[in-house]
């Protein structure tokens, strides 16, 4: 990983579009800072496209889009790509490369899902199942405390209130993987669904349902922020990603790791990206 300073001003003047990890990256001990929070403001103001992507829960997330102070972002990837809030049309619209204008916070969102409704209700009844074995089968292991607004993954705390050993989280994925699930571990939680929901091909879905855009085609224009496990996908299809500098605590783990490294930790971390991007000479 180079350092945040080395990421070329070139590089950097081309970005249009910024996507970022919630948990650890945006926030601090679980709650967005200032910085972080104004970041977001400022990027959007100058007129960029923002997307936060996360583990969390859709219902999680409802607060951050509409909300008494809602977050200046176009659209939030829950559930690691399988739900997602969008502000403003959807789904075709014909926006060219380029700044998109600033965002009016108040719109109306739009709820969109990878799947169909029948198959998620089948889904659903599958993962209770296999919820009720992991917990039965694995000592110390319980659904994250957010768990009643999830949708179409179910998820386990091993870092946020709980504090599980390495052996035990990966008892957790073994179970999850020999029932057919997809799997991932965030910097707090381990995550398990039936479809091929990640990161990565999330974003691509979003950006095809937001801007009628092929993000394959156009990497060169966007960033990613993140911080953990379930980050890779991203940080291996991205041309720019950028860590936060609480990336190192699982860096040994990392079989992708971002291209560059800001100095600080979580949100101010993220504020470090977003000063990079706006302010360059």
């Amino acid at each position: 990983m180079l350092p945040l300073a080395d990421w070329p001003a070139a590089e950097r003047r081309a970005i249009v579009g910024v996507f970022t990890d919630i948990d650890d990256t945006l926030t601090t001990d679980g709650a967005i800072t200032p910085d972080a929070l104004q970041a977001l403001a400022d990027l959007k103001a100058a007129g960029l496209i923002v997307i936060p992507i996360t583990g969390r829960p859709i219902g999680w997330c409802e607060p951050f889009m509409v909300g008494a102070t809602p977050w200046p972002v176009d659209a939030m990837v829950a559930e690691n790509g399988g739900v997602a809030f969008a502000r403003g049309p959807t789904a075709g619209t014909t926006c060219q490369i380029g700044l998109q204008p600033p965002l009016d916070v108040r719109e109306p969102l739009s709820k969109l899902y990878q799947q169909e409704a029948t198959i998620r209700a089948s889904n659903q009844m599958r993962m209770q199942k296999i919820a009720t074995r992991v917990i039965f089968e694995v000592p110390g292991a319980f659904l994250t405390r957010d768990s009643v607004g999830r949708e179409t993954d179910i998820a386990f705390d091993y870092n946020e209130f709980a504090h599980l050993p390495p052996a035990t989280v990966q008892r957790v994925l073994a179970i999850l993987q020999r029932e057919g699930m997809e799997t991932t571990v965030s910097s707090i939680h381990i995550h398990g669904c039936f479809g091929n929901f990640n990161k990565w091909q999330g974003a691509n879905w979003m950006v095809r349902e937001l801007l009628g855009r092929d993000l394959g085609q156009e990497l060169d224009r966007w960033v990613f922020v993140g911080d953990s496990g379930n980050d890779q996908a991203m940080f291996e299809h991205f041309t720019h990603s950028v860590g936060v500098a609480n990336i190192r605590r699982f860096e040994n783990q990392l079989t992708h790791l971002p291209r560059y490294i800001a100095p600080s930790e979580r949100g101010a971390g993220f504020a470090e990206v977003a000063h990079a991007v706006l302010n360059v000479q």
